[in-house]
């Protein structure tokens, strides 16, 4: 039986509500959207979208990009209603925001439910307090808690994201905040490496000297034992890394950081190391059974793994089997 494929018809709203900004932020830079859609036109975009999608699959409209519960009210009722008509139409599912843990109020989650949002996903970035003064962020570790409290007393699903290598943060610092968001249990979460973008605080910060940008090493070591504490824990990952655009490169707006179009492949393929060197495969010809969905990430990225057994005496074949789930396999010997 096959799963449900899953929809997100993103709206960008670029710092549309945001009253500072946060050291690492240029919202206009990351979503690559350089104009604010108005209510009257995010109904176009829908549509051009749902022509898209095949049937059977489950579709959310995302209002991403932004604080959106900062907005001036009205314009977020406006932006609700356009949005809620096609959820009582049925041409989707649900509703997803984003926005700060500051901006929610339980007068404010009495609005999203009246319009139908079903998902809000917090930028909490860090659990940590002097991370979060450092980024700017504008509130600390008890914003968090107290509006993941909230979004869980209405029973809607609770996305809590995070950043990796935020001015001051650590290796610990960031394991910490992953179990945090494991205790605050999130439904789901995205773990972003830190990038420096042009014109925002952490670029000055970079050129000063006094930040300094994870490696892709780092960024990919990390995001691995970042993303064992989620699995383990049974956390949605939605994503791990930026996805770079034609504007978010080298010698355009970004300035410095770990991206790459294939960095999820690199993380999980790491994490596929591990997991076959605690396995204590034996030597010789074997066959490796793992979940459909991660065969690529076992054999590795650019078939990293399966070189490395190799050339240590593995002759190890690496297939999918259906019966299995993410990160279980099994290994038989001839």
């Amino acid at each position: 039986m096959s799963r449900q494929k899953h929809c997100n018809i993103p709206i960008f709203i670029p710092e549309l509500a945001c009253p500072h900004q946060c050291v690492f932020c240029n919202q206009e830079k990351i979503s690559n959207t350089f104009s604010v859609p108005t209510p009257g036109e995010i109904g176009g975009i829908i549509d051009s979208y749902l022509a898209t999608i095949s049937k059977g699959t489950e579709i959310n409209i995302a209002f991403f990009g932004g604080s959106f519960t900062g907005i001036p009210q009205d314009k977020m009722i406006d932006y609700l209603k356009v949005a809620h008509a096609y959820v009582k139409t049925g041409k989707v599912q649900g509703i997803r925001i984003s926005t700060k843990p500051d901006y929610i109020t339980n007068p404010i989650l009495d609005i999203l439910e009246q319009y139908g949002v079903t998902a809000i996903e917090l930028g909490a970035q860090s659990t940590n307090n002097k991370v979060l003064v450092k980024s700017g962020r504008g509130h600390k570790f008890d914003a968090i808690e107290n509006a993941a409290k909230l979004i869980h007393n209405r029973n809607l699903e609770l996305g809590l994201q995070m950043m990796l290598g935020l001015p001051y943060d650590t290796l610990e610092l960031s394991l910490q905040t992953a179990r945090d968001i494991v205790r605050l249990k999130a439904d789901t979460t995205r773990i972003y490496p830190t990038v420096v973008v042009k014109g925002t605080v952490l670029e000055k910060m970079y050129k000063a000297g006094t930040y300094v940008v994870l490696s892709m090493e780092d960024a990919i070591s990390w995001s691995k034992e970042v993303l064992k504490i989620f699995n383990e824990a049974g956390v949605k990952v939605l994503r791990v890394g930026l996805h770079p655009s034609e504007e978010l490169e080298l010698g355009k707006s970004l300035v410095a950081g770990p991206i790459h179009p294939s960095f999820k492949e690199m993380v999980l393929s790491e994490l596929w190391n591990d997991l076959l060197k605690d396995k204590q495969i034996k030597k010789g010809k074997s066959i490796a059974k793992v979940a459909k969905n991660q065969l690529n990430y076992a054999i590795g990225y650019k078939g990293k793994n399966r070189k490395s057994l190799q050339t240590k005496g593995y002759d190890i074949k690496f297939v999918a089997d259906k019966t299995l789930k993410d990160f279980e396999f099994h290994v038989c010997y001839n």
